[in-house]
């Protein structure tokens, strides 16, 4: 049985206990030590511990075991909703991580942007600090858009769940902040889209052409103010830039909006990016079948302009 023993001394009270045994003369790493915390690896005085105490605050003369080669610690555990390496983690198992993606962050790496850093490189690098394993992409969403994006452990586990993204399973659920009310307040949005390859963007078509796919959502408002609205989108489809350019093509354009514009509104408000956030996902996980549900909360700069637009709607609004 190997153990790792420490006692906490007065200079070291009050600092959270991932961090704590993440220093290097200890674990060496915040993903190592939250790992060691999940798996039942770390006890305080003889107490073990779970992944809710990752926050605990040390206190004076506590004695901290790292019970390293524990029996049974090996087999599955489940993280849940922590920020490490860069990253705000939503869920984390054997076969698949959740990730709440900032906006001005690529999902993954353009040919144009070869040197950029993607969220994929970002998550390639935390997993590498504790194993070997490859990451597999499943979906993406654009990069000035905030939110929910799951990435796949295995090739079995990316196979499994590209499968139900194709079949139109998983539900996605965003918010976004558009110009005018939509009328009714709550309906669908059907349209056939062509992609335009060379230029990379979406453009509106017909049934009548073979090129075109079709592209569906539901929309309903949350809330409204003078001369814009809150709303939740529900993909039934998932094409690239979907929600940007149907909003457009329905009067609706999104707050921020700078690649699929509509006439300019007499009012703009002014925004850093479009005003789109994968709030809810939804899909059955590849090894159980078990239905998973997510949410990530809305970024502060969404928050901030919701807040404006609640308190002076009329007002020009320009986001730090």
């Amino acid at each position: 049985m190997t153990n790792l023993s420490w006692q906490v001394i007065k200079s070291e009270v009050g600092v959270r206990l991932d961090k704590w045994l993440a220093d290097a003369a200890r674990l060496g790493s915040r993903s190592k030590a939250f790992e060691a915390i999940a798996r039942g690896k770390v006890f305080i005085n003889e107490v073990e511990q779970n992944a809710m105490a990752a926050g605990h605050k040390l206190e004076m003369g506590e004695k901290v075991r790292v019970w390293v080669d524990r029996p049974g610690s090996s087999k599955q555990h489940i993280f849940t909703d922590r920020k490490v390496s860069n990253l705000h983690i939503i869920h984390e198992d054997d076969d698949l991580l959740v990730i709440n993606k900032p906006s001005a962050l690529l999902t993954v790496k353009l040919p144009k942007h070869p040197d950029e850093f993607s969220l994929y490189d970002h998550v390639t690098d935390y997993l590498r600090e504790r194993s070997k394993i490859k990451l597999h992409v499943v979906h993406r969403i654009d990069r000035d858009t905030s939110g929910l994006v799951v990435f796949a452990k295995s090739f079995v586990a990316r196979e499994n769940l590209k499968a139900q993204f194709v079949a139109q399973k998983p539900e996605r659920t965003y918010q976004a902040l558009v110009y005018g009310i939509p009328t009714p307040e709550k309906g669908e949005w059907q349209d056939w889209l062509l992609w335009d390859e060379e230029n990379l963007v979406q453009r509106q078509s017909n049934a009548r052409d073979q090129r075109a796919v079709e592209a569906k959502c539901k929309y309903s408002v949350l809330e409204k103010f003078p001369t814009t609205s809150l709303l939740e989108i529900k993909l039934t489809t998932g094409k690239q830039n979907q929600i940007r350019v149907q909003a457009t093509i329905h009067g609706h354009q999104l707050i921020g909006e700078k690649q699929y514009m509509a006439k300019p509104p007499q009012e703009t408000v002014k925004f850093k990016r479009q005003a789109l956030h994968a709030f809810r996902l939804s899909f059955r996980h590849p090894r159980t079948n078990q239905l998973m549900n997510f949410e990530a909360p809305l970024p502060d700069d969404f928050k901030t302009l919701l807040k404006k637009l609640a308190e002076k709607p009329s007002v020009r609004f320009q986001s730090k």
